[in-house]
């Protein structure tokens, strides 16, 4: 597999983003706080990495919410995926959320997300006057029933 390559730099005394595994698609993002910060049930908070990254054109980069930590915790990421572009150089922040019922603590260097890099392709919108027809139709949102 050909690895992108991605300048990034580091401002946080924490490790850079690594993938777990051989097939992982995401890296772990760390929490970049001096304190550890205490999130109240279905409270919010942004929280620094200390990471700045610099994308090729044609590339974003998707930051997602942990699975164990939203399973375990109740903690997952506002905003999901969040988008950072390929022109942003500003610092990489995780909106997270608790939304279990009891209060949670974040620690410095907590593993609080992901982020996963992948291809993107902008569109030219075209003006019509009428879509083509399809057998869905404008049927959404449930509309096929329970398999």
């Amino acid at each position: 597999m050909q690895k992108l390559a991605i300048n990034i730099v580091n401002k946080s005394s924490n490790e850079l983003p690594a993938y777990a595994t051989a097939g992982a698609a995401g890296m772990d993002l760390r929490a970049n706080i001096s304190a550890a910060i205490t999130l109240q049930s279905l409270e919010r908070q942004l929280v620094p990495t200390g990471l700045f990254i610099e994308l090729p054109p044609g590339y974003e980069a998707q930051v997602r919410p942990r699975s164990g930590l939203a399973i375990k915790q109740g903690i997952t990421c506002l905003n999901s995926p969040g988008t950072i572009d390929s022109d942003y150089r500003g610092e990489i922040m995780v909106i997270l959320v608790n939304l279990g019922k009891e209060m949670q603590v974040i620690q410095p260097g907590d593993r609080i997300a992901q982020m996963v890099i992948g291809p993107v392709q902008q569109a030219e919108l075209i003006l019509v006057q009428q879509l083509n027809d399809t057998q869905r139709g404008e049927g959404g949102f449930g509309h096929t029933g329970k398999s």
